[in-house]
Parts: structure tokens; sequence; C-alpha cells
């Protein structure tokens, strides 16, 4: 059911069409948008829980068009490099197949689901870790400590070796955290003090201290973790070139959105959620043939959507859990040990 307002946004409150032991067992699965509610416009979207206060709880605020074309410009020059290769998105990266380029060079043992392990061509050995489908996925910004790697909390390798381009698009994230404290604000004040409270890992004038940042990822069914517990992640994307699809799906409500360059969203992150699959209409692929390529952009990485030849940035915008446990002095002595200087 929807009303609209006075200012033409449409405000939802939907059932929930799925339980939740039938969307858990859906995990690391795809869906399309098929008999779904795709919105296109700014709309306010609710999903009915006798569990939450009132019956029912904020799954998105949407907005179109809310950023503008010099904007985004200014974003993608910065950001269009900054989704490396990952193979730990979990559930997210989706049911393993063996047919795909990567998995293809690899002798795949022990797969479940969407991990799998596989063995050493030259040695026969098999792989001590689990991996997923590989898929252009980074943390841009701050990152807990890793102890296995023995490194402190700090930002992350990604945005030290791109560190110039990740300030020429902080105003775009500082544009983001806007439209988040306008749609949301009681969120964005409990995230803006949890980060604000370790200062050293926030990105400046935000509620953040991270962002991943995803190339042609069409996400499984997943929730994130990791992120604050009271926080909303933060979307938008970027465009070159024309697709169609890549929907952002709450499937347990039956309900998607349709977002694109310039549109904003504020979503639970913690409800089940994915993408649907991206795709070319000949009317698309005649377009896309006029493209020069991105030389940094390597087409035979095996990496899913790696030889797409439109790009699709998604940027998600939160704050990081364990950040609250930092210590800024051991910060402090790692840059100093690898000679970085984090000014921004």
């Amino acid at each position: 059911m929807a009303k609209t307002r006075k200012n033409r946004i449409k405000t939802y409150t939907l059932d929930p069409v799925l339980t939740n032991d039938q969307i858990k067992a859906r995990e690391g699965t795809y869906f399309d948008a098929k008999d779904y509610l795709i919105i296109d416009h700014d709309a306010d979207v609710w999903g009915k829980d006798p569990e939450a206060p009132g019956g029912k709880r904020l799954l998105a605020k949407f907005r179109k068009n809310v950023f503008s074309t010099d904007l985004t410009q200014q974003a993608w020059d910065a950001f269009y490099r900054l989704a490396a290769a990952s193979r730990s998105r979990g559930a997210a990266a989706g049911p393993i197949n063996p047919k795909s380029e990567y998995w293809k060079k690899r002798k795949l043992v022990n797969t479940n689901g969407w991990w799998a392990q596989y063995k050493d061509k030259k040695t026969n050995k098999t792989s001590k870790m689990r991996v997923n489908n590989t898929v252009f996925s980074s943390v841009v910004g701050y990152f807990e400590e890793t102890p296995f790697m023995k490194l402190p909390c700090r930002l992350t390798n990604y945005t030290q070796t791109f560190f110039d381009e990740y300030k020429q698009g902080l105003p775009f994230i500082e544009a983001i955290d806007q439209e988040f404290k306008k749609l949301v604000p009681d969120a964005h004040k409990k995230q803006y003090q949890r980060i604000h409270s370790t200062p050293a890992y926030q990105i400046k004038n935000t509620a953040f201290s991270s962002i991943t940042v995803n190339r042609n990822f069409r996400t499984a069914l997943h929730q994130d973790a990791g992120d604050f517990k009271d926080g909303y992640g933060n979307l938008t994307v970027l465009e070159r070139g024309k697709y169609h699809g890549g929907e952002t799906l709450f499937p347990q409500f039956g309900v998607g959105f349709d977002l694109r360059s310039g549109d904003f969203i504020a979503m639970d992150v913690h409800q089940w959620h994915c993408n649907t699959a991206m795709f070319e209409t000949p009317e698309d692929k005649q377009f896309n043939k006029t493209l020069e390529p991105i030389k940094y952009y390597k087409t035979k990485t095996g990496a899913m959507g790696s030889a797409d030849p439109f790009t699709r940035i998604s940027f998600v915008c939160y704050v990081r859990e364990d950040l609250k446990d930092c210590k800024k002095g051991e910060t402090d002595a790692y840059y100093k040990r690898i000679g970085f200087v984090n000014n921004s």
C-alpha cells in the first residue's frame, strides 16, 4: 500500500512475503526482480515487524537525482580505480560457479555453497583458506586491527595507495552524509556520536569510518556484518556506459530499488538484501561499443564482472563496529614506521 505526500514522496508499509526461516535458507543465493515491486521514485519504505516499535521498521529511504553531475564526475575521477579483486566477501559473492574463468583455472575441492578450497596445480596441495568467488570489492577509509597480519587499526592499504584520489573524493562522501542526516536524523546522530568518540578513525565531517566500494558486483543474499548495529548503510552508484538491472532487493518484503547514478538510499543493511543481474540490451551493446576501454581495468582477472564493457561502482558508507576498541598510539606508530602521513 502506498500513499503520496504533497512533495510526491510515496510511503510504503509492506508485509513480509517470506518468513525469517525461509529467507535465511536462501543466504548466498541470487534473486531476480520478477514479481517484485521495483521502486524508481522518491519513497520511504517500511516493513511490518511485530517486534519493532509501532509494529514496523524502516527498511529504506530512497531519493532520485540528489547529486549533481559535476559532483558525480568528481567522484568518478577519484574512485573508479578503488575496487580491487577480493576473494573474501562471503555469502554476498554468491554460489561457487565452477564454469567461471577464475575457477576453471583451479581444481576445486570441498565446495560448499559460497566457499571452496582448491588444489595447487604445481604442488597438488589443498589451499588452507576457504575462499569465495572473486569480485571487485574494497574497503576505503578505516579498518580495525587485523591480528593475523599484525596490523593495527589504520587507513586501509588501498586508501593509502590512492590517498590523493581518496581526498579528492571526500566532497562526494560528505554529500552522502548530508543526505543521510536529512533523511534519517536520529540514526545519523547515533552514528556520528559513535565514530566521533574515536575521531582518529572518522572520515572527516561525516558519520562514517569506512566505505565499501564495489565494481560490477552482483551481490547474493546477505546481511552486512561488522558495522555499527544501530547504524544504516548509505548507498549510491556511479556509472559509465549503459546497462539494465542491478536493482537492490529486499526479498523478504518483495521490494527493490532502481538505484542509478545521482540517486541515494539510506537502508537497513542488517535486513536481508542483494542485487539483480546487470545486463546489456542490444541498444546498450551498441552504445557501449563506442566507449574507450579503461586502461586500468584488467579483463582477464576472472573476477565477476571484469569483462563487462560498462561500469557500475557502488558505495556503501557506514561505521565499522570494532573501531571503538582502537588505540590511536598504535596507529600513529604504524604510520610512522611505514612513512605515511594521514592529512585527510
